[in-house]
């Protein structure tokens, strides 16, 4: 009997990080998530099998979700959102579908994402909650369904060209509205039942 399996390249550069030191961070995915990672560290493949006693796919795909996230430039820490929180999501926006290869349009688009010094990158975290990370030709996000896709109209308005100002003001407003619906959710819990 086979067990299920899924594979996945990352950066050459990323597989010190999820290995971990002394494998400590390929330990834990595996041990929390019934797997084996097998990591070609000439070529960055991976190959993710569930255990042979683990029967439950979303294993499967949440590890795949949380090799891609540390390929894509998250920590550890930051990836592991995705087994903590049930209700986590992973969004890669490919900047390369946008722009081609231009690697000036791509640079200058990096930029307006992060912003000096990290300021519009901790914003747009800070606001929607969740975690961003602009590493080589994309943009991942992790957080909520709901969250992730208020950092990505944030990020699409910034790709587009809008001023950081309107993005700091849309998030802001998303942000009011995301907690007058948590407000009336506690308010209201008989309904919600």
């Amino acid at each position: 009997m086979s067990t299920a399996s899924t594979f996945i390249r990352i950066p050459h550069e990323r597989i010190g990080v999820l290995i971990g030191p002394n494998g400590m961070v390929k330990s834990e995915i595996e041990r929390k998530l019934g797997v084996e990672l097998e990591i070609d560290s000439s070529t960055g493949d991976v190959t993710i099998r569930l255990k042979p006693e683990n029967t439950d796919p979303s294993k499967l795909f949440r590890a795949k979700e949380i090799v891609t996230a540390i390929g894509r430039g998250f920590s550890p820490e930051k990836a592991f959102r995705l087994i903590r929180e049930e209700d986590a999501v992973i969004e890669i926006i490919d900047l390369r579908q946008i722009f081609g290869k231009s690697e000036s349009d791509l640079k200058r688009v990096r930029g307006r994402i992060i912003g000096r010094e990290g300021k519009t990158r901790r914003i747009i975290e800070e606001l929607t909650e969740t975690h961003v990370s602009v590493h080589g030709h994309t943009v991942g996000i992790i957080g909520s369904f709901e969250q992730v896709q208020i950092a990505r109209e944030a990020i699409q308005m910034l790709i587009k060209g809008a001023m950081h100002g309107t993005v700091y003001r849309y998030l802001h407003r998303k942000r009011r509205e995301l907690k007058k619906r948590m407000l009336e959710l506690w308010k209201r819990p008989e309904e919600s039942i």
